[in-house]
């Protein structure tokens, strides 16, 4: 019988750092955390106490006191999105993780997609980019086939920026593709109905499989305000579309609630008739272990200079349960880690790219720079994607890449086709992949390695990701060739024309470092959230929890089987 060799990894932190190295890190790595946890709590407020204020004086629960309500009691919300609209203004106003909460939310002991309006948000309108934030919350709960509970609140589009969310292929219509789709998929999905639902409001919870409405709810392809306007009828929407409509005549929704809690209470108890998870099955009578070595000593690990190495492997000893591991391929395309190690009990395939230098087995006694895409390391991902998804082991990618090596050598060895062949594996994967970029993700690398545009279930930033084509000063060195020597240093000599270009480089620079700040790349959807680095075992557990909870949707062979088995007996017969 084939066995999985988890052997130990990773040695304690006063191994691997100096003291004053480990302090050095988390003293940045605070920094940073203290920015991230300040942001995610101004998201979190909304509008403001006022409009907590107002949503209360209609006896309803805020977006967030329902979510308290439905989630599992002890248990947190992993929202996805938080950034989304980070930093835009629309006009004067502002619109907090794009007026819509979502997120992953263990109900009934079962994780579940939460898509919740912000009803102190604009009374939970859509505004630019909230129907691409839905969308996505959409599609990753269809790939892992998690349960959709819809908390709908919603007064419409946001009518002054419709313009930025009505058209277009990703545009407010999509969600219902959306909806369909999941219906299609056999995705349960449950939508509770607890006020204003104009147009597509309305239209979101309809294909749903259980539809609750409060007294106070009503869906309506146009309020009453419209239809005034239209057709000179004096009606309240509640009349034209309220539960007595709904539920007693139309047949659009299913039960009639009192209130907010009665409805989060029937939704609950929908999710609770649903089958139970499958993790457990899959664990093959293994235990759900901590790492031997502490998750929250990742922050005095990653240096925040980015140009400073670590040691990928205490990465990982930090991530996986008793930092046991399997690296296959040590000895070949040394640039890159990838094995097997169990999160929670169960098993993913890991992708991680080592810092640093590392030997050139080319050229005998010589060095080259890890974080760097060469051929064997190409060749060796695009080995291990293909085994993973053939044996349905989800895959988590641990980006911290510079880009692909470049050069007369590297187009001899053929690394441009070498590129394709992991580009494809990627591009066609089936299994669930995960991407978190740790620190560096640039140019064609972090396509390779599972980037946004390859369509992971999600991809997660960290406090010090750096997402690129290449680094400030690198582009400011070739947006000004010609004005260089051959040591890339400012070939004029006139004072004014050297002033000239030192300023037009350093403003390249400066525009540079600001476009590649993970809340820039968040406010715009080029990663799902921004989460500290001492957080990511808990993101790792709820990738393993969800993407094995679902059965009978994907292939997920029993370990003695894994081709990666093959690839591990044939790499030692060669040796």
């Amino acid at each position: 019988m084939a066995k999985v060799p988890l052997v130990p990894i990773g040695r304690p932190l006063d191994a691997c750092l100096s003291e004053s190295e480990a302090e050095r890190n988390r003293g940045r790595a605070v920094e940073r955390e203290r920015t991230l946890a300040e942001r995610r709590a101004a998201v979190q407020r909304g509008w403001g106490d006022e409009y907590v204020g107002r949503v209360h004086e209609k006896d309803k629960l805020t977006t967030r006191e329902r979510l308290e309500r439905l989630k599992d009691p002890g248990t947190r919300l992993f929202e996805v999105g938080t950034f989304v609209n980070w930093g835009r203004k629309f006009g004067k106003q502002e619109s907090p993780a794009a007026g819509v909460i979502t997120a992953f939310a263990r109900v009934e002991g079962r994780w579940t997609m939460v898509i919740a309006n912000d009803n102190t948000v604009a009374s939970g309108a859509w505004w630019p980019l909230t129907p691409e934030k839905i969308e996505r919350a959409q599609e990753m709960a269809r790939r892992l086939a998690l349960p959709v509970i819809y908390l709908v609140d919603c007064s419409g589009l946001y009518l002054p920026e419709q313009s930025h969310s009505f058209p277009g292929r990703t545009g407010a219509g999509h969600i219902f593709k959306k909806n369909a789709l999941l219906s299609s998929a056999g995705v349960p999905q449950i939508a509770g109905v607890f006020g204003d639902c104009i147009a597509g409001g309305g239209y979101m919870p309809i294909i749903s499989d259980r539809v609750f409405m409060t007294e106070q709810a009503y869906m309506v392809i146009a309020g009453a305000a419209l239809i005034k306007g239209a057709k000179a009828q004096h009606l309240s929407s509640l009349s034209i579309g309220g539960p007595e409509v709904h539920v007693a005549q139309s047949g659009c929704a299913d039960e009639r609630v009192p209130d907010d809690v009665h409805a989060l209470e029937l939704i609950r108890r929908e999710v609770r008739k649903l089958a139970s998870g499958a993790a457990d099955f899959y664990r093959h009578g293994a235990e759900a272990l901590a790492p031997h070595f502490a998750p929250g000593e990742l922050t005095a690990l990653f240096p925040d200079d980015h140009r400073h190495a670590y040691e990928a492997e205490e990465v990982l000893a930090r991530l996986v349960d008793q930092s046991l591991f399997w690296e296959l391929h040590p000895a070949r395309g040394r640039e890159m880690i990838v094995g097997v190690g169990r999160v929670n009990g169960l098993y993913l395939g890991f992708v991680a790219n080592r810092q640093g230098l590392i030997d050139d087995p080319e050229h005998h006694g010589q060095k080259k720079p890890a974080g760097i895409l060469y051929q064997e390391g190409i060749a060796k991902v695009a080995a291990f994607s293909r085994a993973c998804d053939a044996d349905g082991i989800p895959i988590v990618w641990l980006q911290d890449i510079s880009g692909f090596d470049i050069g007369v050598e590297a187009e001899r060895l053929g690394l441009l086709g070498y590129g394709s062949s992991l580009i494809y594996a990627n591009s066609t994967n089936t299994v669930p992949m995960f991407t978190v970029l740790l620190r560096k993700a640039s140019g064609a690398g972090y396509y390779a390695l599972a980037g946004m545009p390859y369509e992971p279930v999600v991809q997660l930033s960290t406090p010090l990701t750096r997402l690129s084509v290449m680094e400030g000063r690198t582009l400011a060195i070739a947006s000004y060739n010609t004005k260089l020597d051959d040591d890339f240093e400012i070939a004029a000599r006139d004072p004014e024309e050297r002033a000239k270009i030192e300023q037009g480089m350093r403003a390249v620079e400066q525009r540079i470092e600001g476009d590649m700040d993970p809340y820039r790349a968040a406010a715009q959807m080029d990663t799902d959230e921004i989460v500290a680095v001492g957080e990511l075992r808990a993101w790792l557990e709820l990738f393993a929890e969800t993407a094995y909870q679902a059965s009978g949707i994907r292939r997920v062979k029993n370990p003695r089987i894994w081709s990666l088995h093959d690839l591990a007996l044939l790499a030692r017969e060669r040796g």
